[in-house]
C-alpha cells in the first residue's frame, strides 16, 4: 500500500492593503482628486507664471535689441519719461523712448529722442491744461479763442477754462516769413483751397485770419525742420476737426517766437 505523502499547505499569499477593497489604507493620495475650484486655482497660477515669464523675456528682448543712438532731444524725454538725465542713451532709456512712441502712435518707434518724438511730447504734455502758463489771456466776456503758441509750436481753442479742441501740434512761418503775432479773426474759410501763390500748393480745410495767413492741412511732414510760408500747418485729420470748430468772426492770438526765427 502506497502511502501518500502529506501535501503541504500553500503559502499563504500576502494580501496587499489594496486587495482588501479598503479605501483609504493605501498611500495617503491614493484615490484623492482635487476638487475642481482646486485644480481651477492651481491653472490660473500656472498661466500667470508663464506670462510673466514670457513678458519678462520679451520686454528683456525689446530693451537689447533697442539700439538707438543719442538724439538730440535726449535730455527732455529722460526728464519726460522719469529716466536719469545725463544726455546720454542706454540700452533703457531707449526701450523707454520706444514704449512712448508707440503709445503715442509715432510710426518709426525706434527709441531715437529726434523732433517728431520730442514735438509728440510736447503735445503730451499740454494735454491736461494747455494754457497752464497763460500765454493764451482769457477774454470778458468769456468767447471762443484759436490759440497759437510759437514756442511750443501748439495750437488749441479754448472758450473760459474750456478747451473745444487740442492741443495739436502745428509748423507756423519761417525765418523772414513768421506767423504775425497778436489778434486776428477767422475772416474767410475755404475747404478745397489750393495756393495761388505756391505752386497751386494744396491747402485743404483752409481757414483764413491775416492777410492771407490762415489754419490748413499740410499732406507733407509736418515735423521736416523747417516752416511754412506763414500759414499755421496741421496734420490733415487736425485740420479737419479744427474745420468744424471755428466759424468766421471767431478770435484768433498767437503769441511767442518759433525756435529758429
Amino acid at each position: 500500500m502506497r502511502l501518500r505523502g502529506r501535501r503541504r499547505p500553500a503559502a499563504r499569499r500576502r494580501r496587499s492593503a489594496t486587495d482588501t477593497g479598503i479605501r483609504g489604507a493605501g498611500p495617503p493620495t491614493a484615490g484623492i482628486r482635487p476638487a475642481p475650484a482646486l485644480l481651477l486655482l492651481i491653472s490660473a497660477c500656472m498661466l500667470l507664471t508663464a506670462a510673466a515669464t514670457v513678458a519678462g523675456t520679451a520686454g528683456t528682448a525689446r530693451a537689447a535689441a533697442c539700439s538707438a543712438g543719442t538724439g538730440p532731444y535726449q535730455w527732455q524725454l529722460e526728464a519726460h519719461l522719469g529716466r536719469p538725465q545725463d544726455g546720454w542713451q542706454s540700452a533703457a532709456d531707449c526701450a523707454a523712448i520706444a514704449a512712448f512712441q508707440r503709445k503715442e502712435g509715432i510710426k518709426l518707434a525706434d527709441g531715437y529722442a529726434g523732433l517728431v518724438t520730442y514735438r509728440t511730447m510736447l503735445v503730451a504734455q499740454a494735454r491736461k491744461n494747455p494754457n497752464a502758463a497763460g500765454g493764451c489771456p482769457a477774454t470778458t466776456p468769456a468767447r471762443k479763442v484759436a490759440c497759437v503758441d510759437l514756442g511750443r509750436q501748439l495750437m488749441w481753442v479754448q472758450n473760459g477754462g474750456k478747451i473745444l479742441f487740442g492741443p495739436a501740434a502745428v509748423r507756423t512761418g519761417r525765418l523772414g516769413q513768421e506767423t504775425r503775432a497778436g489778434w486776428h479773426k477767422v475772416y474767410w474759410k475755404h475747404k478745397d483751397h489750393f495756393s495761388t501763390l505756391y505752386a497751386n500748393a494744396p491747402m485743404p480745410y483752409a481757414q483764413f485770419f491775416s492777410g492771407g495767413q490762415a489754419f490748413h492741412g499740410h499732406p507733407g511732414d509736418l515735423f521736416d525742420g523747417g516752416g511754412s510760408a506763414g500759414c499755421v500747418n496741421l496734420a490733415v485729420k487736425d485740420a479737419e476737426r479744427l474745420w468744424g470748430v471755428l466759424a468766421v468772426g471767431d478770435s484768433v492770438y498767437v503769441w511767442g517766437r518759433k525756435p529758429g526765427t
